[in-house]
């Protein structure tokens, strides 16, 4: 009897064995970066200590697999490592398509938008989500740093020209970059997913280009992952910087660029393992630069690090410390004027080159830097954890000088009144985040890829205003600003000193003198301090390959220091979204999000009836297509958004004056939509393009205090751009590549066309005109031979004179003209 049990319960089990193998399998093959098969590449199965190895078209298999979960493993001498997971448990048998890089590659990604079949470096920090960018809800937008290379961008602006419908929106005498995008002026620029400043708008983003791995755009329902519009929720955007950090190899690249107007820039980037497991890796790049300038007194020179340490205690865990730290000096500057008082008519005056407005000592000094610590830690082969801590600095030191048009004896408006100002700031920034992240789930047959979350945040800043005093042959002079050195009145058509021991004056007396100086003396600190706490939900919910639900619900609350009546403002908001993606075919999705986000920078503003303002919020229907082509070596990208801010608000005024009586009113609401394409990748084995446009109708509504349909200050409707790159890659020539684009900015209204005074620079009733529009074309020419890699740039080749402004602050800035540029590398 008991060998008759025995042998019904020996049977049972084959029948079940044989049921769970039920010929599952796991099929591949495997190719280098350039798309070719690769043969006699070992690949195994962790789980079964099973290994094959390729055939010569790159074709491995493994079958009689039981249901479960593999990881696949593939490894190659000279070949970066990799590890596919391999769910077998509702599909009987998957196919696999695997790249491998070589170890040296990484220094150069396969695509200008990052490395095939892989989900960015730091996209996860932004949309808190392990998902490629097509299996997003929202319009992601990557530059990879090879594009950078490519093109010899060196500023935050010169990259994100390769983003449809991104723009500077003024860069504040040339010492910043303050983006804009869909009508939303300085989105937030972050890097690695902590905030550069204080400043809700980021006004403040200097960023060298050494140091990045890539530059990734997020927008649409990316608002609700970062928070409230006050803090760093954007319907409009959000800029994220990655940096370098190390990738397990032994390599480095010293390179060298010379330039127009006494550009030296030398930089320099190595990354070493340093132990035998390749556990531990460590890191460098920096980069140093000086250059003067097309215009005359004008110069800069900067110092860049950034060392990072990666660590892998275990299989399941790695660790990443990293430092970044940017000194940055240069002159600001104002490229041109506008004679005309109302700021109605274009009579825009741009400075000779060999004028200049300031004074010598005119200087800005840049300081951030950077700590950041992340952890990733897988908790089973469904859960991980991430977790992040950061703390960033920004320090800036501003001397310069501005000019106020004033009106001469002959009526006419030629004349600037010239001051000098000094202000600092000192601004610390910190954020600790966490997510749980879920893969691999399942209800029934339906997979869900989950994350929960919290982030915390603190700003901390001190601005400090010095009051100024003029001293002409020795004499201390009280003058009657309070933060600026009246200097002198000039005619801007005539010659006028720029070194203030060459400034000619007249003495009490009457007499006229030369030679000033100007003492300045330290006022007092003004603080700001605010932290937010957030949890963030989300799922995206996959019922068939055809067909995925997304949802997230984010809470949030911030808490504003007051430092005149010691108590604490507090505001909180609950911000959802949802999505759908439909894939009708398998590289094409269709996707179409609502999301809001809300604004609680006025909410606790009284009107003049003693109610509160309440929160401005913003509501988002965004929807479009992307797709990947060509084994997802080009991808197409086509979005429209239609966003409506509602409950605006404004400062009220004396009417008739710029007297502000201490309330706030309702402004009305403002109204944006518009479409973004894109089309970036190879379209052929050696030819790459990167294409854009986007178009962009922004328009107050319901205002009574700006004028209803009129939009909004630096909100082109026009903008686009184009990149195209030939390699040679036969014959004689091998390694030669040839590069040509082209950029423009339509023409946007270099103010608010506003209803009432606000104290910014608005003629109420008073039309701005238009900025004009332009469009620049580059070229590059580069060839590469074994280890050297030789780059020439030609930018602006036809000499286009084009403008940004910030008529509030008083700033008009010239693009480079034509010039040139030269680098060499050598990679080990």
């Amino acid at each position: 009897m008991k060998r008759y049990l025995l042998a019904v319960l020996s049977l049972l089990l084959c029948i079940n064995l044989s049921a769970q193998k039920n010929g599952r399998s796991i099929t591949g093959e495997v190719m280098n970066a350039e798309g070719e098969p690769m043969g006699a590449v070992k690949v195994s199965v962790r789980e079964l200590n099973k290994q094959t190895l390729t055939d010569n078209n790159g074709n491995f298999s493994f079958t009689g697999l039981y249901s479960g979960r593999y990881h696949v493993e593939v490894e190659m001498r000279g070949y970066v490592k990799e590890v596919v997971h391999a769910d077998l448990r509702v599909q009987k048998s998957i196919a696999l398509t695997i790249m491998l890089a070589g170890e040296n590659e990484h220094l150069d990604d396969v695509e200008v938008f990052g490395e095939r079949n892989r989900r960015p470096k730091g996209l996860e920090t932004i949309t808190r989500m392990p998902l490629k960018p097509s299996d997003q809800i929202q319009t992601i937008s990557i530059i990879s740093h090879k594009l950078i290379k490519d093109q010899g961008a060196l500023t935050l602006t010169d990259a994100v020209r390769n983003i449809p419908g991104v723009t500077l929106f003024g860069s504040y005498g040339g010492v910043k970059e303050s983006m804009s995008t869909r009508g939303f002026r300085g989105v937030p620029v972050l890097k690695n997913g902590v905030r550069i400043d204080g400043q809700f708008q980021t006004a403040s983003g200097v960023v060298d280009m050494q140091g990045v791995e890539s530059i990734q755009m997020i927008k649409g329902a990316a608002a609700i992952t970062q928070g409230v519009i006050t803090d760093l929720g954007n319907a409009g955007g959000v800029i994220n910087v990655v940096t370098k950090t190390p990738n397990f190899v032994n390599a480095g690249e010293i390179g060298i660029r010379a330039g127009s107007w006494g550009q030296f820039r030398p930089t320099f980037d190595v990354e070493t393992v340093l132990d035998r497991k390749k556990n531990v890796s460590f890191r460098i790049n920096g980069a140093y630069e000086r250059a003067d300038s097309y215009r005359s007194y004008v110069k800069s020179n900067r110092v860049y690090i950034n060392p990072s340490f990666a660590w892998k205690p275990g299989e399941d865990t790695k660790i990443i410390l990293e430092g970044d730290f940017l000194n940055d000096n240069r002159t600001p500057q104002t490229s041109a004027v506008n004679l005309h008082p109302l700021q109605s008519e274009n009579a825009l005056y741009i400075l000779p080159y060999n004028k200049f407005l300031g004074m010598s000592t005119d200087n800005n000094n840049t300081k951030t830097g950077s700590i950041t610590a992340r952890l990733e830690h897988r908790l089973s082969d469904q859960f991980s954890v991430r977790a992040l801590y950061a703390s960033s600095l920004y320090e800036v030191d501003n001397q310069s000088t501005s000019a106020t048009l004033i009106k001469d004896a002959d009526n006419k408006y030629n004349t600037f009144a010239r001051r000098m100002s000094r202000s600092l700031r000192n601004d610390k920034n910190k954020v600790f985040q966490v997510d749980f992240i879920g893969q691999e789930l399942y209800t029934g047959r339906v997979k869900h890829t989950a994350q929960a979350g919290f982030d915390y945040r603190i700003s901390d800043v001190f601005t400090t205003t010095y009051a100024g005093k003029l001293s002409p042959l020795g004499k201390n002079i009280p003058f009657g600003v309070a933060n600026a050195a009246n200097i002198d009145t000039i005619n801007i058509f005539n010659d006028y000193a720029n070194d203030l021991e060459r400034v000619v004056y007249k003495d009490d007396n009457g007499q006229l003198q030369t030679g000033k100086s100007i003492a300045f003396t330290e006022g007092n600190k003004v603080p700001a301090y605010y932290s937010t706490f957030g949890i963030l939900v989300q799922d995206v919910i996959e019922f068939n390959k055809y067909v995925k639900l997304a949802l997230g619900l984010r809470y949030s609350e911030i808490i504003t220091k007051s430092f005149t009546s010691n108590k604490h403002t507090w505001g909180s908001a609950w911000n959802p979204s949802a999505g759908i993606i439909v894939s009708p075919l398998e590289n094409v999705n269709l996707f179409a999000s609502y999301t809001n986000s809300t604004s609680l920078r006025s909410e606790a503003n009284l009107m003049s009836n003693g109610e509160k303002i309440g929160p401005s919020t913003t509501e988002q229907i965004e929807g479009g297509i992307k797709s990947d082509w060509l084994d997802n070596r080009l991808r197409f990208n086509l979005t429209y958004f239609h966003i409506f801010t509602s409950n605006l608000s404004n400062t009220e005024y004396v009417p008739g004056t710029n007297q502000a009586t201490g309330y706030y009113y309702k402004a009305g609401d403002l109204l944006r939509d518009g479409i973004e394409t894109e089309l970036n990748g190879r379209v052929m084995p050696n030819l790459t393009v990167v294409l854009g446009y986007a178009y962009l109708n922004a328009r107050y509504k319901n205002s009574p205090s700006y004028v209803n349909g009129s939009a909004p200050m630096n909100a082109p409707k026009h903008t686009a751009n184009g990149w195209v790159q030939y390699v040679v890659d036969k014959g004689a020539l091998n390694g030669l590549s040839m590069s040509v684009g082209a950029y423009y900015v339509g023409e946007r209204p270099i103010n608010e066309y506003s209803l009432q005074p606000d104290a910014h620079g608005n003629n109420a009733g008073v039309e701005p005109f238009n900025m004009p529009a332009y469009y620049t074309l580059n070229a590059q020419l580069g060839y590469r031979i074994r280890n050297w890699d030789l780059k020439v740039y030609m930018n602006n080749l036809t000499d286009q004179v084009g403008l940004n402004s910030y008529f509030r602050g008083g700033y008009i800035n010239q693009i480079d003209p034509r010039n040139f540029a030269a680098a060499v590398s050598y990679r080990f």
